[in-house]
């Protein structure tokens, strides 16, 4: 953690010219200007204005003017940037008004309120979460769905021809201040994961957005697309961003129980018990692209079922086997489409709902859901998620918690985005639809 003067001297030793403060908007893209290093000072203590109306989402033209205020503890130098011993740095800022009021809008603020809600009940959300990506081909200087390679889960060179590329993306993570657990090929052609260790929600969410900034950049710098869409390719494996999730109290991890069944507390249960009423309201955050919903099928390990188990991946919930300080369930729902900002703000309100309510998530089924027959779910209990985005942004608008998690502004923002979005795709004649009817009909 830096003091501000600890910052300045950083920021002279490295010879850092530029800053870029950095912010995203509510459909989690990242938006930055760069301003001198000798302007810090000014940032600091005024903020950066910038045109609010020009952010998708954010505000209206009469109310346009807002700040951005750094936080100085996400100082990182870009490492692809050093040129001639010069150096370029990132920021990562909450955006204000004029008043010096937080802006309801900002992403960020509303995890932080979220995490305050927690902290009153006395606990802190760690998260751990598992980004996949594909590497593309690039033709033309456009992504193709072309797989850079033609590896598996766990294979290596000469068939996976990433590890270079993995290894650059984890070197510039590293020097950026990640702390990197793995990195792999994963199942389908073309695709990768890399994992980094878990965090508060907070710095876990601005590592989420920094970590797809630096994959997408480091594959740029070597001719290839990376892309977090959660289902590139039809027939193959999609892209998750399976969230790992603790509360703890103070250093203790508060989901661990060792006298309890499976070791978990009735915290941890009623957590669950939280996650599993309010998933399908949740998937609207989490899962928030039409494409999303094309991950979201049976047959590829993606949850289909609402439901929770302990290691059994055919569950939306599962209990990994780590218990002790290491007790967590894994959600597996989310995609890395999705704000990490608001997608751990509604996990979050999801879950200390269902700590309020003490929610009895029932019995774990261990058994392969996807094998289940129908009648067989049903007398379960075992509802599924949303199948497309309309239908999730109607369990938003029905779901009181969720909806205040986000704040009236974010989630008319959110909802307006969305609904617009899926009225695009359906008006829109795809070249499936063309193919499959245009020599028959």
């Amino acid at each position: 953690m830096y003091t501000i003067d600890q910052l300045l001297k950083t920021i002279r030793d490295k010879n850092v010219e530029f800053l870029r403060l950095q912010f995203t908007d509510i459909q989690g893209l990242v938006k930055s200007v760069s301003i001198p290093a000798t302007r810090l000072g000014k940032a600091l203590d005024s903020g950066t204005g910038f045109d609010g109306s020009s952010i998708e989402g954010f505000a209206r033209i009469q109310e346009s003017d807002m700040l951005l205020r750094p936080d100085i503890s996400s100082f990182a130098i870009l490492p692809w940037r050093a040129r001639e011993n010069k150096n370029v740095a990132r920021l990562i800022c909450d955006v204000y008004k004029p008043n010096g009021q937080p802006f309801e809008g900002d992403p960020r603020y509303v995890l932080k309120k979220a995490m305050k809600k927690a902290e009153d009940m006395g606990y802190t959300m760690n998260v751990g979460p598992e980004l996949e990506f594909f590497l593309f081909n690039m033709e033309n200087g456009r992504a193709t769905t072309k797989p850079h390679d033609f590896a598996g889960y766990f294979d290596f060179g000469p068939v996976d021809l990433a590890e270079d590329i993995r290894r650059e993306i984890v070197l510039a993570l590293t020097e950026m201040g990640f702390n990197i657990e793995a990195s792999h090929h994963e199942v389908a052609k073309g695709q990768h994961e890399i994992d980094f260790t878990y965090g508060e929600a907070l710095r876990t969410a601005d590592n989420v957005v920094t970590f797809k900034y630096v994959t997408r950049t480091i594959a740029m710098k070597n001719g290839l697309a990376a892309t977090f869409m959660p289902k590139p390719i039809y027939g193959a494996a999609g892209s998750g961003m399976h969230v790992n999730i603790s509360l703890f109290k103070g250093d203790e991890n508060a989901f661990f129980d060792p006298e309890a069944k499976m070791q978990l507390s009735d915290l941890a249960r009623y957590f669950v018990g939280g996650l599993l009423e309010h998933a399908p309201a949740i998937t609207a955050i989490t899962n928030p692209l039409i494409n999303s919903y094309k991950r979201l099928v049976s047959g590829f390990e993606a949850p289909v079922y609402i439901g929770w188990s302990g290691p059994n991946r055919s569950s939306l919930i599962r209990v990994p086997s780590g218990r002790g300080l290491s007790t967590r369930l894994e959600f597996r729902s989310p995609d890395p489409s999705c704000s990490p900002y608001l997608g751990f703000a509604a996990v979050l309100a999801a879950g200390l709902d269902g700590v309020k309510r003490k929610i009895d998530p029932g019995d774990p089924v261990d058994l392969n859901i996807y094998d289940l027959s129908d009648a067989e779910r049903e007398r379960l209990g075992i509802q599924t998620l949303p199948s497309n985005l309309r239908e999730a942004l109607d369990y938003l608008e029905e779901d009181k918690v969720i909806r205040d998690a986000l704040g009236e502004h974010v989630y008319a923002n959110f909802s307006r985005l969305g609904s617009l979005e899926w009225k695009m795709y359906n008006n829109h004649v795809h070249p499936w639809e063309v193919e499959r009817y245009i020599n028959t009909i």
